[in-house]
């Protein structure tokens, strides 16, 4: 696990944060602008994954990359790692192309698309999806699990009312042919939040119905 002197000191990680900060005063990108806390809140929370599987010369998606977040950081650690981050939002995507040209991330592919409106060419083509901030839980199974392989684990992101999203999520990962693997319970320093990543496994393919339109899931979650 990368530590936080190693964050502070790679020079990547840094300018990404400069450059977030410095877009926030024109686009709204994040709440936390305090360089300290962005290093431990975004950057090293976005990275506690990085060692849960090996990753190398796999196919990542970050769903509702938003500013970044965990893709970017996790592509500047994770350089044999491809990495294609889903944004909905034009003004984000711009944003997200500049920092992949400055700073020569080659793994990176900007998406401006929902993940139900992804090509058909995606629908079980990704090894692992992450997911930070996006939704609920019972909603990002739909949004996402259609587009993993069998065998392949998508990874939210949650906060400390993980257990009651998971509970409402019992039918959608029935239905959508997925277990929950295992909850990792992570801290972060100096602050002492606490930090819970789910980590749910495609068993089998899903009937093509899935994913409904994206008014339909939020109406009538599974």
């Amino acid at each position: 696990m990368i530590t936080l002197d190693e964050i502070r000191n790679n020079t990547k990680l840094q300018e990404y944060k400069r450059m977030v900060i410095e877009t926030n005063e024109v686009l709204n990108l994040t709440a936390i602008t305090d360089s300290f806390e962005f290093d431990v809140k975004h950057l090293y929370d976005s990275l506690l994954i990085s060692d849960y599987f090996d990753y190398r010369f796999k196919n990542i998606m970050d769903l509702g990359s938003g500013a970044g977040f965990p893709g970017i950081p996790l592509a500047i650690l994770l350089k044999d790692t491809n990495f294609y981050l889903v944004e909905p939002t034009k003004k984000r995507c711009d944003f997200l192309t500049r920092v992949k040209d400055a700073l020569n991330l080659t793994n990176v592919t900007i998406i401006n698309k929902r993940s139900e409106d992804l090509d058909i060419n995606f629908r079980g083509y990704f090894d692992f999806i992450v997911t930070r901030a996006v939704s609920r839980l019972n909603i990002l199974l739909e949004i996402s699990l259609p587009f993993l392989k069998t065998n392949g684990y998508l990874i939210c992101y949650k906060g400390i009312k993980y257990q009651e999203e998971i509970n409402e999520s019992s039918i959608a990962l029935k239905i959508l042919n997925s277990t929950i693997e295992e909850v990792k319970k992570e801290t972060l320093p100096f602050l002492n939040e606490e930090r819970f990543n789910i980590i749910i496994k495609k068993n089998k393919e899903i009937d093509k119905k899935y994913p409904r339109l994206y008014s339909i899931i939020k109406k009538r979650p599974l």
